[in-house]
């Protein structure tokens, strides 16, 4: 047995999800090696608590999605919406040899998925369950992160399992810092972005609910945003990897998107009226992760970076905003990737990607 899978067992089970004797566990676990899922579900059963299984197949996946119609889609909501309001956590693990299978399914009938499906599930899982998500080390995956297989597995243990309440400590200076701010002004090339985050709480995550983890969120007040975000790293969505994405603003609404695929972006932002607004505004913090590797799950805590979200709005850090869509977007503001500035209330916090305020460099 690999010792690693049993260290990132103990991190799922006794510290993201805090799992209680009794309590109901939903593993849902996509393209991942059976060898890890028992280790998990034994992890469970000595915590006394009750795991119950859903698996699936990309590919599988990907050929049901591409023939749904609404009634199928409705019953299939139901059903899984009935299982998770009797769950009291989530892990939901996302393997997959090939990032792109879903590329070909039409971005109707994602949206319809992200609409019917996902935000229900997700409005109750989310505020109602202990939950954690991760993906898994495939193959694909380290081809995607421009790394061999084995490197790359060293690595994704290494910053899964590192150690998350020391993290925890280091970001609750910056915690603070965002709840007293009110005006953010994000500098760089391309970008000059301007909005408030007065009121809205920031929610430091460190290993609760996403593995690997390491960024504080909160949300701009919705209609302050103004100015222009050039992101500078492929952003991949629904299977489609996009490039050069360029988001301008008026009063909190993207007025003008481009990017390498404008038109499919701006389906995806016209799914509904909330697409066009910001959910989340987040500093990644992960010390470990230093590149992307088109993967939201970690591109969006790489060290010296933000990410901007089109879309719905966690209930923790609340704008009002309301989507069927949820899209980190990920900008890098370190040397390598152009530099950049963040200022809180006329005040500079970061530069290139590295903390300048001596309360803050623990994060460095």
């Amino acid at each position: 047995m690999d010792i690693r899978f049993i260290k990132l067992a103990d991190v799922l089970v006794a510290y993201s999800c805090d799992i209680q004797p009794g309590e109901n566990v939903l593993i849902e676990a996509t393209d991942t090696p059976p060898e890890f899922i028992t280790v998990l579900i034994q992890r469970i059963y000595e915590a006394k608590a009750n795991p119950y299984v859903i698996l699936h197949d990309a590919r599988v996946h990907r050929v049901w999605k591409r023939g749904l119609n609404p009634s199928q889609l409705a019953l299939q909501k139901d059903v899984d919406l009935h299982r998770m309001e009797n769950m009291q956590a989530y892990i939901g693990i996302r393997g997959g040899q090939n990032a792109f299978e879903g590329a070909d399914v039409p971005s109707e009938i994602m949206s319809m998925f992200n609409r019917e499906y996902v935000k229900p599930i997700n409005s109750y899982r989310v505020p109602h369950t202990k939950w954690v998500v991760l993906r898994w080390p495939t193959p694909g995956f380290a081809q995607a992160a421009g790394m061999s297989t084995q490197s790359f597995e060293d690595f994704y243990f290494d910053v899964c399992t590192m150690d998350y309440a020391a993290m925890a400590a280091a970001m609750e200076p910056l915690r603070e810092l965002m709840n007293r701010t009110d005006k953010v002004h994000i500098k760089g090339p391309g970008t000059d972005l301007n909005f408030s985050i007065k009121g809205i709480p920031a929610i430091p995550c460190a290993g609760g609910m996403n593995i690997p983890d390491g960024e504080i969120y909160t949300a701009p007040v919705k209609n302050s945003i103004n100015g222009k975000i050039t992101f500078n790293t492929p952003q991949l969505f629904e299977g489609v990897l996009f490039r050069d994405i360029v988001l301008e603003f008026k009063k909190g609404r993207i007025i003008k998107a481009t990017a390498s695929d404008a038109e499919r972006l701006n389906k995806i932002l016209d799914a509904d009226e909330g697409a066009r607004y910001i959910g989340e505004f987040a500093l990644g913090l992960h010390p470990k992760i230093t590149k992307p590797m088109n993967d939201t799950l970690f591109d969006e805590k790489i060290a010296g970076s933000i990410h901007l979200t089109p879309g719905q709005a966690y209930e923790e850090a609340d704008n009002g905003n309301q989507s069927s869509v949820h899209w980190d977007m990920v900008l890098l503001q370190d040397i390598a990737h152009g530099g950049g500035e963040i200022w809180f209330d006329g005040i500079m916090v970061r530069k290139d990607g590295v903390f300048v305020l001596p309360g803050l460099q623990a994060l460095n």
